[in-house]
């Protein structure tokens, strides 16, 4: 998508000129330039709310441009593809000599074509691009981000994940001037939300995002006239917590920690994991576990499989997700999709490469009901004297 040029951006506010002067005359007032930054798809739906808004014959605002991260490769074929704002804002007929598409938002070009929109907000929702002072001072009534955490709690990049990952029964999301500081500027409003242990990250992300849409309409009106600057709190650094970007390393599972650990890793994982293995897909805490017989031993019960843990507990597996395959039962897997897997030459992890001895002593089992006697071998090859972590894949044995 290319830059606007100084032409094309004044044929824009000439079209744009006409409306608003439709609508200065029956409401009194024109419209204000509003530019939105964001990229992935929770960012869309906040651009659409804001959209449809600014459609509205009283509204306040007019989205004037928009601003996103460039177009990235994805899927096998790696073609170039616009992100998921971008996506939207073409669907929805925007001018695409009006969507900026910056490396970094520093660019003297980006910043040139930004100042020449003159908007009076800019407002974020996972933009994730650093802005430079250079950017936040362009806007006269400032830059709003749209944070889903409790600000000052969980600043940074991964929020919701990590709020998950530490088991948290409350969350919610809020408004807050951006300023240099990360995540540190004064708190317009926020809006609390109850979290059940079952839900996961895209889900949590998706609903905090849309309950941060109304909130910004529900707060527009003082943030464009000013007096949300006033009433504004500023954040309590000392009570500030952080919330870096997950891991590789972060990923991996150790099963001599309690359940209910290795359950919030799991729903906070939203990502494909690195190497091609089986994902865990549901899971549940059992309080208690029949550890009478080998404590490594992964036991069925019900429709779940039972993973043994820290202390009494077990990590209850309802769900599994071969590689290519849909989402299928434990029951389904218990009954042979597992040596279908071995014959495949893969195991079993956790959302990300995860994998530990009693899970290929758990195949080595499964085998035995079989006349596969390379197979059993093959596993059996696998599985060390220790429990430390192991991995397979590309065809060779790591860790």
């Amino acid at each position: 998508m290319a830059r606007c040029s100084p032409p094309l951006l004044r044929r824009f506010f000439r079209c744009a000129a006409k409306s608003t002067s439709a609508s200065a005359g029956a409401g009194g007032t024109s419209k204000k330039n509003i530019v939105f930054l964001g990229s992935p798809q929770v960012a869309a739906s906040v651009l659409e709310t804001l959209l449809v808004a600014s459609e509205s014959p009283d509204s306040a605002f007019q989205v004037a441009a928009v601003v996103t991260q460039p177009p990235a490769a994805k899927n096998r074929g790696r073609k170039l593809l616009p992100s998921a704002v971008a996506q939207l804002a073409l669907d929805r007929g925007f001018p695409s000599d009006l969507i900026f598409t910056p490396e970094r938002a520093g660019e003297e070009a980006f910043l040139s074509d930004l100042k020449d929109v003159r908007p009076e907000l800019c407002i974020t929702a996972a933009y994730g691009n650093i802005l430079p002072q250079r950017f936040l001072d362009i806007p006269h009534y400032g830059t709003v981000n749209i944070h889903p955490s409790l600000l000052p709690l969980y600043r940074g990049a991964a929020p919701v994940q990590r709020a998950l990952q530490d088991g948290v029964e409350e969350t919610g999301v809020s408004l807050a001037y951006t300023v240099r500081a990360l995540d540190a500027g004064p708190v317009i409003a926020c809006e609390k939300f109850a979290v059940d242990e079952y839900i996961k990250s895209p889900e949590l992300l998706a609903i905090l995002f849309n309950l941060g849409s109304k909130l910004l309409l529900h707060e527009l009106p003082s943030i464009l006239d000013g007096s949300a600057k006033e009433k504004a709190k500023p954040q309590d650094d000392s009570e500030a917590t952080h919330a870096p970007k997950l891991n590789s390393d972060e990923s991996w599972l150790s099963f001599d920690q309690e359940a209910k650990v290795l359950h919030n890793k799991l729903v906070n994982q939203n990502g494909e994991p690195d190497v091609l293995e089986i994902k865990v897909i549901s899971t549940k805490v059992c309080a208690s576990c029949d550890k009478t017989r080998d404590g490594n031993e992964v036991l069925f019960s019900g429709n779940s499989l039972l993973i043994p843990c820290s202390g009494s507990s077990c990590l209850e597996v309802s769900e599994l997700q071969l590689p290519g395959k849909k989402v299928t039962t434990a029951r389904d897997f218990w009954n042979g999709e597992a040596v279908q897997t071995a014959e495949r030459g893969l195991h079993m992890v956790c959302t990300s490469p995860i994998t530990y001895l009693h899970v290929f002593k758990y195949l080595m089992k499964k085998l035995q009901q079989f006349d596969f006697p390379y197979l059993q071998e093959f596993v059996r090859s696998k599985v060390h004297q220790t429990d430390s972590e192991v991995s397979y894949a590309d065809g060779q044995l790591i860790g």
